[in-house]
């Protein structure tokens, strides 16, 4: 572990954001401070409608979303013939604070999108899809206004998408390139006929959640969501794309300097050998986290292992990073230990004139550089872990 790296460094940036967030004026109480953000952060609730006609494509939406199969224990209900009655809600199998909203469908002729968004609640969610596997009429232009007029957001999906390409493919000079952008395009330009103004359309694959729209989608869902939120849907998304990875694990990185200032707080305990006093217990739960968030602790290898046909052992093969066999607390004790060489005095000076309430005590300083340390670069290998399983799972066995 090389300090000099980027990523190992205790930013301006990171300590700005960490001074920020204390208020306290001593270390118990900041560490108080900031133990409850974190237990605020992970309760979050998060609440996203999803609504279309019958047979659009609503429920497996859901489903893979949630990373589960149409056929499965807790999955949403699909079929042609429309199945919701009322607003049925799905929980995320690993974050029961997010649930995923199935709405009855729209597009009948008594519809009015004032009375239907009174009639599902529509305080209740954080944001709205609108679902259309072909074109979109006036029921989706109708809604969509109705919620702009009532200042939420609003995503347009085109879906089955596999399925439009799958009919292209027939035809001769097919482009797969060019039929997106056509059918984009005429979704775009329907929208605009019946009254929606600068409409943007995601194409989505329910059966191929990777490929197409969803990283664009994905990421604007992030950026206009309010802070306090975007954390939370960070986690649930499924490690499918390399750009995904990514803005997990800088989501993720937001937060070691609180962990690292709380484990070097009052439930701090010495670590034999080291002139550093931490919470191992609170770094373990951490580690276990990072593996969480990136699919692979144990449930989350196997539905990997059944969907690509690759068999755990070679899933857990390209896995380096030094958690990979197991997180407990002497194995992070070993890495605190290798964390502290690079604790250079500088830094810990740094860390002590910029949080003065840290200066009480330098062992407090050196455990938080260490800590940092030390997290970042779990974090750092977990991350790779992912991206590597996530190739593995897309490339046959050599």
């Amino acid at each position: 572990m090389d300090p000099s790296e980027d990523d190992s460094v205790i930013t301006q940036e990171v300590l700005e954001d960490l001074k920020e967030s204390i208020s306290a004026q001593d270390l118990p109480s900041a560490a108080d401070n900031i133990k409850h953000f974190l237990d605020q952060q992970d309760r979050v609730e998060l609440n996203i409608a999803v609504t279309g006609e019958s047979g659009s494509g609503k429920s497996t939406f859901i489903n893979a979303f949630r990373g589960l199969e149409d056929d499965v224990e807790d999955a949403a209900e699909t079929g042609e013939v429309e199945t919701t009655k009322e607003p049925k809600a799905y929980k995320h199998p690993k974050y029961e604070n997010v649930k995923f909203w199935d709405l009855p469908g729209i597009g009948t002729l008594k519809f009015k999108a004032q009375e239907y968004l009174k009639l599902v609640q529509f305080e209740r969610y954080d944001f709205f899809i609108i679902i259309a596997s072909d074109r979109f009429r006036e029921c989706h232009a109708n809604l969509a206004k109705e919620i702009k007029r009532m200042k939420k957001n609003f995503y347009f999906i085109r879906s089955k998408i596999d399925s439009s390409i799958d009919a292209a493919k027939r035809r001769k000079n097919f482009d797969e390139k060019n039929t997106l952008d056509n059918i984009r395009e005429d979704c775009v330009n329907g929208l605009r006929e019946i009254g929606v103004e600068d409409p943007d359309v995601f194409l989505i694959s329910g059966w191929h959640l990777n490929k197409y729209d969803f990283n664009s989608l994905h990421e604007r869902m992030e950026t206009e969501l309010p802070q306090h939120k975007r954390h939370v849907l960070m986690l649930t998304v499924l490690n499918i794309t390399m750009e995904i990875i990514e803005r997990k694990k800088k989501s993720l990185e937001k937060n070691i300097s609180r962990v690292a200032l709380l484990s070097a707080g009052a439930a701090a305990v010495p670590v034999p050998g080291l002139s550093v006093a931490v919470d191992v217990g609170l770094l373990v739960n951490e580690t276990q986290k990072y593996k969480t968030a990136f699919g692979l602790d144990d449930e989350s290898l196997q539905k990997i292992s059944e969907r690509s046909g690759k068999s755990i052992e070679f899933l857990t093969s390209v896995m380096k990073s030094v958690v990979c066999e197991g997180i407990t607390a002497g194995s992070i004790i070993l890495l605190l230990k290798q964390s502290s060489l690079y604790a250079a005095e500088e830094a810990v000076e740094e860390v002590l004139n910029f949080i003065p309430i840290i200066g009480s005590a330098v062992a407090a300083g050196l455990s938080f550089v260490a800590v940092s340390y030390m997290l970042k670069k779990i974090l750092n290998e977990i991350a790779e872990d992912a991206k590597n399983v996530l190739l593995a799972s897309q490339n046959n066995p050599m």
